[in-house]
């Protein structure tokens, strides 16, 4: 059996892990992440027009196709936003595993409205995936935190990547994949503004190589990612898809980490790496299932 979903899934992990890995140098060199945004959204182009030009430039424009495509867009595109102001009012170390959680949003959501189920492989490759995304970024030991405002963003952040997921699927029925990613670049590139806003351009940025250069060369990584996650959702089930990637492609990048800096993680990220490693294998072993 052919299994189109698991390739493009791979890919995206493949991409992802590693512009997980290198995008942290943008910032370390003072260029802002609000900026990196702005980069990422204008490597969205490239790929975009290159799909188009292979499908024959046949962009569907009915309105079905574009709401749904922009919805897609937007709510990855504002979730972004939103966990920019998240990070500067909160604690990154809980913030960001709470986010991580957003494909139990996609799970729950595939299960009730669209009937996908998986078998017992996959079920336990979901449990083990929602067990270690949390453990990449959770440090222990950290002091306590009030609850306040970058409680209810990193939720909602969580929920608009989630329904991204869902919503990435129920697009596959109405519209091209190649139609998708485009009205996905239109949102990316919508938000610019607000990105450029939210910008302190009051503090020295790096406009060279160090700044917009190094971004663009990272940032088409995640570009490219996106663009195989949508062929992914197209061929396959988001409740497997989402899980699967979103701890692969951590896993990959924590291996990369590794690597590059000759350090072994530290006891929670290490669990983490392990059951991120045995839900992929899981997900990947579990034979299809047709939706009802």
């Amino acid at each position: 059996m052919q299994r189109h979903w698991l390739t493009y899934a791979l890919i995206t992990t493949l991409f992802w892990g590693a512009w997980g890995a290198l995008t942290g140098l943008s910032s370390a060199r003072g260029f802002p992440d609000t900026l990196v945004y702005v980069v990422w959204a204008l490597t969205m182009i490239p790929p975009a027009v290159v799909v188009l030009a292979r499908a024959g430039w046949r962009l569907q424009r009915d309105r079905r196709a574009m709401v749904q495509g922009l919805t897609v867009g937007l709510l990855g595109a504002g979730g972004q936003m939103l966990l920019f102001r998240a990070v500067e009012s909160g604690p990154a170390y809980l913030i960001f595993p709470i986010v991580s959680l957003s494909p139990a949003v996609t799970i729950a959501l595939s299960f009730g409205l669209l009937g996908e189920r998986t078998g017992r492989l996959g079920v336990a490759g979901i449990v083990l995936a929602l067990c270690a995304l949390p453990l990449f970024d959770f440090q222990p030991g950290q002091q306590g935190q009030s609850l306040g405002l970058w409680f209810l963003l990193a939720l909602i952040v969580m929920a608009a990547w989630g329904l991204q997921a869902y919503f990435l699927k129920t697009a596959n029925n109405a519209a091209s994949a190649e139609s998708i990613f485009f009205y996905m670049t239109v949102s990316a590139l919508l938000c610019i503004p607000v990105a450029l806003w939210m910008t302190d351009f009051s503090r020295p940025i790096p406009w060279g190589w160090d700044g917009p250069g190094l971004a663009a060369a990272i940032q088409v990584l995640n570009a490219i990612g996106a663009l195989t996650l949508v062929y992914a959702f197209r061929h396959g089930q988001a409740l497997v898809v989402s899980p699967l990637v979103n701890a692969g492609a951590p896993l990959l990048t924590a291996l990369a980490s590794m690597a590059m800096s000759g350090t072994a993680p530290g006891g929670t990220k290490l669990a983490g790496v392990a059951l991120a490693l045995l839900a992929a294998l899981l997900l990947a072993l579990q034979p299809e299932k047709e939706v009802p």
